[in-house]
């Protein structure tokens, strides 16, 4: 499959959608946006896995916009760039929000909360 090809199935494949789901462009970048972050910060749930699911929704959003182009390209309708990363900003506003937030999300255990084991276990039996 060549890339002018790949690129109108992709362009075929986002209008389907969207005349199925009923959502306008900018929405289905959204949820596209949101759903991959969410996805991949599900499954990768240890160290790191904030910053990997922005860095996928962010190759996502990038990759969309590439086969957008090339898809413009060949049938000669080429938007401006501005429409591309109006469509980038529109899939990474909420990934971005949660990177950021992130860190504030996730529980901590602090010391008293945390259930004591081995020498502690046992020094607080002494204790009490």
């Amino acid at each position: 499959m060549t890339l002018v090809q790949l690129a109108a199935l992709f362009q075929e494949q986002k209008l389907w959608i969207v005349s199925a789901s009923d959502l306008s462009k900018d929405a289905l970048h959204i949820y596209f946006g949101l759903g991959l972050f969410l996805a991949v910060r599900l499954l990768w749930r240890w160290r790191g896995g904030w910053i990997a699911a922005w860095i996928a929704t962010f190759a996502m959003a990038c990759a969309g916009e590439w086969l957008d182009i090339v898809a413009e390209i060949t049938r000669s309708t080429l938007q401006p760039d501005t429409a591309h990363l109006h469509d980038i900003w529109n899939t990474m506003f909420w990934p971005t929000v949660l990177l950021l937030v992130g860190r504030w999300l996730q529980p901590q255990l602090s010391r008293a909360t945390a259930t004591p084991s081995g020498e502690d276990a046992e020094r607080r039996l002494k204790q009490a």
